[in-house]
């Protein structure tokens, strides 16, 4: 990227909570900090103090089917980074698995107290009932507090090698010198062995997860099956997440929090996965105007399906999606993990102007298609927590009359 002096530079790992048995559920999350906690050669204090020292950021994550460790420097400092990351990497000590234990406790801990947060899950675990997919990436507190050294350096040794570790790279940066690079520090890494066998995800029936807790608004989340990372109409269902929830301007937006002041956060969201998808929507609202902000999110469902968008409508939409691609790839780091996450996951990786190309030529005849396929409220699960489940059957019994019975959480 001609003009950036900084780096950003990631390691993903082809494991995630999907990967997951139900025993090792948030072992890939676990294994994850562990990296932070100090190698054969370097302590943890060390690793902090070498990371500050570059005057960067380092972070990682954990997704349904990935891992990254990442970091951002200046370009002239990027060797430094590198060798540290790789080091995490291939030479976790697994030291201070019990502290770290109790420190990954407290943020599962944490998630607990934030439905905004924890109603998604709770939303996957309606649609992929008693799959890996509908866990939490987080993972289980019974699970984090038992799993031993023993089955963690095993899950590292079984996931963390070669080809199932992609190197990225994004900004002030030379390819090959970064394959420089990782001749050099990532020697060791082991290769061979089989891929990590992938979980089906196959959506349920419709149906409604509801925990009960005492909160002064109801969270409330639908889910809906979605299209997989490759599906060619992705870009379409971009264009109709835009209108229905993912802007100030859309549908959802404009109904239930400017017209008529209901909640404060409201959206949808659309994402793929290598052979499954999602779409969802989410709202958080007071008792009162439960009832009402199921009508309207019912309506809007409907209206999609019913009526094509109006030219005005779907301009608007396709041009925000288009700057939001270009502004976020003037960022290293958001174009590191693009490559990364696109390479490990095999899916196609366009160029600017092909995905321009695929955004313009989507219809309203195409988005009518996807909303009556994917967006039909009768079709969808949810997930919904308050201090009465009562309350939520009868709210969203009028979105859908099918989700009139929840299962507890």
């Amino acid at each position: 990227m001609p003009g950036v002096r900084s780096a950003a530079v990631g390691a993903w790992i082809g494991v995630g909570s999907r990967f997951e048995t139900p025993e090792e559920s948030g072992v890939s999350h676990f294994l994850e900090h562990m990296l932070f906690k100090g190698t054969a050669t370097r302590s943890p204090e060390r690793i902090a103090q070498e990371f500050d020292g570059l005057g960067g950021e380092v972070n990682a994550a954990t997704g349904k089917d990935y891992t990254v460790v990442y970091a951002r420097v200046l370009d002239e400092l990027l060797p430094r980074a590198f060798a540290i990351v790789s080091d995490m990497l291939q030479r976790p000590a697994m030291t201070e698995l019990d502290q770290e234990r109790q420190v990954v406790l407290e943020e599962i801990a944490m998630y607990e107290d934030d439905p905004q947060e924890k109603v998604h899950d709770l939303a996957g675990e309606a649609l992929f009932p008693g799959q890996a997919m509908g866990r939490p990436v987080i993972g289980l507190g019974e699970v984090v507090s038992a799993v031993t050294e023993e089955e963690v350096r095993r899950y590292h040794g079984s996931h963390y090698r070669a080809p199932n570790v992609v190197i990225a790279a994004a900004g002030s940066v030379d390819h090959g010198e970064l394959g420089a690079l990782c001749d050099e520090y990532l020697a060791e890494l082991p290769r061979g062995g089989s891929d990590a066998p992938l979980a089906e995800a196959l959506p349920g029936p419709p149906r409604l997860v509801a925990e009960e807790k005492a909160t002064e608004q109801y969270h409330l989340s639908l889910a809906g099956r979605g299209l997989s990372r490759s599906d060619e109409r992705r870009h379409a269902m971009h264009v109709l997440d835009v209108i229905l929830g993912g802007s100030m301007s859309s549908r959802l937006f404009q109904e239930i929090r400017e017209k008529r002041g209901l909640a404060y956060a409201v959206g949808s969201y659309s994402v793929g996965y290598a052979d499954a998808g999602q779409v969802g929507v989410y709202v958080g609202t007071r008792k009162e105007n439960l009832a009402t902000v199921c009508d309207l999110v019912a309506a809007e469902l409907r209206r999609l399906a019913g009526a094509p968008v109006e030219e005005a409508e779907l301009r608007r939409a396709k041009d925000h999606l288009k700057g939001r691609l270009v502004l976020g790839l003037e960022s290293p780091g958001n174009r590191m993990n693009r490559i990364g996450r696109s390479v490990l996951t095999e899916t196609e990786l366009l160029t600017v102007d092909q995905i321009v190309e695929r955004v313009e030529a989507v219809s309203a005849a195409d988005l009518m298609a996807l909303a009556d396929e994917h967006w039909d409220p009768d079709t969808l699960s949810a997930a919904a927590i308050g201090p009465s489940v009562e309350a939520i059957e009868s709210g969203l019994s009028r979105l859908a009359p099918g989700l009139a019975t929840a299962v507890s959480a």
